[in-house]
């Protein structure tokens, strides 16, 4: 039987993130929270990664029900029962505090950076897995900023706008097809590659060649708990590739749950089908049953018992 009682973790990092007491109000924590998101924000040359760890830890704290599960148990506790999942766009969370505009007045949607796709991948795991749990070391290539350029593309830092297409990154032909009849065809411009921007051949990093992005190998340990489900999540924040002005996606995971020989799982429980003769369902029988982490368990009926098809065993295995 799979047996996941919540268990208790961390349970102090939020209030530690947004800088209050556990016992602060609602209006301590928007206060706290509209402060720090101002100073972190990413168009004010915040940390991006701050800036969404106070949009997580203030969507938890500031509602109550998820608030109470959080003190409880800790933050495991919210991620199982949200199947893994992350919460709401940390860019959404702030703007029902600004209602679209920052600072002056001016809109920050248009000009924040893009969130980056997040990379998904299915992780096949066997019954045995999911039953005794495993850790499985998977390798990775991803694009990440140069780290010799930063990003950037050149030695320098700087960059000029392409001339070919005027910095918008395509560029628009026109041909004429029949005696009257223009026809207009818009491409990526060739000369910035679609960036808007050229780096002169003297001033290119060394290392991207003005790419300003690199290759990198990466190993990610993923850890399948006991009792995790066939299509649960396991996400690793900020892992997809790297690129310039784009808050990086994430990798997740998906748990795929191989078909068992012997052992069909249903919800925590697990059943097995066993075939027996018709001398064994009137005078009785026993087995040997050998369970998914290697122990031998003798299945038996009771003395007199006439067994009907179809007939259960409960057998309580072990509680997780």
């Amino acid at each position: 039987m799979f047996g996941r009682g919540a268990r208790r973790s961390d349970n102090s990092k939020y209030y530690e993130v947004l800088g209050v007491s556990k016992n602060s109000s609602q209006d301590e924590l928007k206060k706290a929270y509209r402060k720090s998101a101002i100073k972190n924000h990413p168009d004010k040359g915040g940390d991006p990664e701050k800036f969404k760890e106070l949009a997580q830890a203030y969507e938890v704290l500031s509602d109550p029900e998820k608030r109470e599960l959080y003190d409880q148990y800790g933050e495991d506790a919210l991620k199982e029962g949200m199947g893994g999942g992350g919460g709401h766009n940390p860019f959404d969370i702030f703007e029902s505090f600004f209602g679209g505009a920052f600072g002056g007045g001016g809109s920050f949607r248009g000009s924040r950076k893009k969130k980056g796709e997040d990379v998904v991948h299915t992780l096949r795991v066997s019954l045995e897995d999911l039953y005794n749990g495993t850790t499985k070391k998977l390798s990775l290539s991803r694009n990440i900023l140069c780290p010799k350029c930063k990003g950037k593309g050149s030695k320098s830092g700087a960059s000029g706008r392409c001339y070919g297409c005027q910095g918008t990154g395509m560029r628009v032909t026109t041909r004429q097809i029949a005696p009257g009849m223009i026809q207009q065809m818009q491409h990526v411009c060739s000369e910035c590659r679609g960036s808007g921007e050229v780096i002169t051949e003297r001033d290119r990093c060394p290392q991207c060649k003005g790419n300003k992005i690199t290759q990198e190998k990466k190993v990610l340990e993923v850890n399948v708990e006991k009792g995790m489900l066939h299509g649960q999540k396991i996400v690793f924040n900020a892992e997809a590739d790297e690129a310039p002005d784009t808050i990086t996606g994430n990798v997740i995971f998906v748990l795929q749950q191989k078909s068992h020989s012997k052992f069909r799982r249903k919800s925590d429980d697990l059943y097995v089908e066993h075939n027996l003769s018709l001398t064994e369902a009137l005078c009785g029988f026993q087995f040997v049953l050998t369970h998914l982490d290697g122990r031998q368990l003798q299945i038996k009926s009771s003395p007199g018992e006439v067994i009907k098809p179809g007939k259960e065993f409960l057998t309580l295995w072990r509680e997780m």
